[in-house]
């Protein structure tokens, strides 16, 4: 704002964290573009551009199921507990997991969306559950830090799935490592911004709702 921008387009820090940020930018006659997650009120951003993380999530716990044989015992990992997506995806993940009776979730955890975080948490949920067969992620960054865990451990037989297709875990499906995850289009919503920006700063409008 201080340096004059006539658009932000912004891959916001959560779904409250950011409110006031882009009611400033507003305030200040600039419009905001938002990509990747929501934001709690509307009207405040010009664009909110998200995935249906909810039906993503409920894709990947399908795959996780199968690839779990629809039994055994299986570990979460939550994403910031103040992040609208963490949410959303977790309970996505359980409308299709609760249904199989033979999968028992024995530890649940938030590991903030950190790869490091996410180490040092399935460590501890290894040594208090070691027959862990599997672990299901809110994030494809928490899943690479979980299957570190595992692979230090000796236990590279865990299934583990996250969400958000990032090329790292790309690699390591590739390389037979994690086994799958959620592909969500980022570099189109990302695009999709600049273009809304680019429309609306010509028109004054980008034609389309803000969600």
């Amino acid at each position: 704002m201080a340096r004059g921008a006539k658009a932000i387009i912004l891959d916001n820090a959560g779904a409250d964290a950011t409110v006031a940020a882009v009611q400033s930018a507003k305030d200040a006659g600039i419009p905001s573009f938002l990509i990747d997650r929501e934001i709690k009120e509307s009207g405040i951003a010009v664009s909110q551009i998200v995935s249906n993380n909810y039906q993503g999530a409920q894709l990947g716990a399908e795959e996780f199921v199968r690839l779990m044989g629809e039994e055994g015992q299986y570990a979460e990992l939550l994403g910031r507990e103040a992040d609208t997506n963490a949410g959303i995806r977790s309970s996505g993940y359980h409308d299709i997991i609760d249904q199989y009776p033979d999968l028992e979730m024995v530890a649940q955890q938030t590991a903030n969306w950190s790869q490091t975080e996410a180490f040092t948490v399935m460590e501890t949920m290894l040594q208090a559950h070691p027959d862990i067969k599997g672990v299901i992620s809110g994030n494809d960054t928490m899943a690479m830090g979980a299957w570190a865990a595992l692979e230090a451990a000796g236990r590279t037989d865990v299934i583990v799935v996250g969400f958000d297709g990032s090329n790292d875990v790309r690699d390591s499906i590739k390389a037979g490592g994690i086994k799958a995850t959620v592909l969500q289009p980022a570099f189109r919503q990302a695009q999709l911004a600049v273009e809304q920006a680019d429309a609306s700063l010509r028109t004054g409008t980008t034609g389309l709702d803000e969600k």
